[in-house]
């Protein structure tokens, strides 16, 4: 049952075209707030704006999430164009498999400038804007079990995740003075339009996850609503781990 529990309130969300990030701003949608959603692929952006506005009301913002201009520039429109930012979920990242001892400068500084710098940058540019306007707010970044668990060729892209997650409790120093809450969700294996174009990806995940099944782009959802929820407005600097309890028992994917 949707409650409305969002209705008056503004998030903007990166990296949300499709998958995770398309269903949280879905949800936001449904549950009342005006969403600005952000994705690199302008095609994408404008489709996903355009289903999802057909519940509410969702301002396309294409654009790189890691580039400072566009940064300021998406924080500044959602203010303009609504009166009012609440919320902000740092979702963008990208995933640059490769074996380490093999991984080359180029991949590595791309992944972190996304994932580390564009999470980092937009909390920074959001933060003012929250403590400016002095009613507080909500920031959640998109981490994964990646930073709990170490996977094969995803030392770069696990580095990241984790290092997010250590930014959320730095945070909480800095921004909890001004009512601005900062948490971290990590998700485990989630069925996406990514993963299920492999095969075997939900047979696999589904038979070494205790829950016995992949989690699905909703699970995440609900996780990640009601962490920017007036309900978890007293919850800061922490990580909720949606995987089924995958990282409690930790057996490997890879067959050997």
């Amino acid at each position: 049952m949707q409650t409305g529990r969002f209705i008056g309130k503004t998030a903007i969300i990166t990296g949300a075209g499709q998958g995770i990030g398309f269903e949280i701003a879905r949800q936001l949608v449904l549950e009342g707030a005006t969403v600005l959603l952000n994705d690199i692929d302008e095609a994408l952006t404008e489709r996903a704006a355009a289903q999802i506005g057909k519940e509410g009301r969702c301002l396309t913002c294409p654009g790189d999430s890691g580039d400072l201009a566009f940064i300021d520039k998406v924080v500044k429109r959602a203010v303009t164009e609504t009166g009012t930012l609440d919320i902000v979920i740092a979702n963008a990242g990208i995933t640059l498999f490769g074996d380490f001892l093999q991984y080359t400068p180029e991949s590595f500084h791309k992944v972190m400038a996304v994932n580390l710098g564009g999470t980092f940058f937009l909390a920074q540019a959001a933060a003012k804007e929250l403590i400016r306007h002095g009613r507080g707010g909500s920031l959640l970044f998109t981490s994964s079990v990646t930073g709990h668990r170490a996977h094969k060729n995803l030392a770069a892209y696990g580095m990241s995740k984790a290092a997010l997650e250590m930014l959320a409790k730095h945070l909480v120093l800095e921004l909890s003075p001004h009512g601005i809450n900062v948490n971290t969700v990590a998700p485990g294996a989630t069925l996406t339009e990514r993963t299920v174009e492999d095969a075997e990806y939900a047979a696999t995940w589904s038979s070494i996850t205790p829950m016995g099944r992949a989690a699905t782009t909703g699970d995440i959802a609900a996780a990640a609503l009601f962490l920017v929820s007036d309900a978890a407005r007293h919850i800061t600097g922490q990580t909720v781990v949606v995987d089924g309890g995958w990282t409690t028992v930790s057996p490997s994917p890879y067959r050997t």
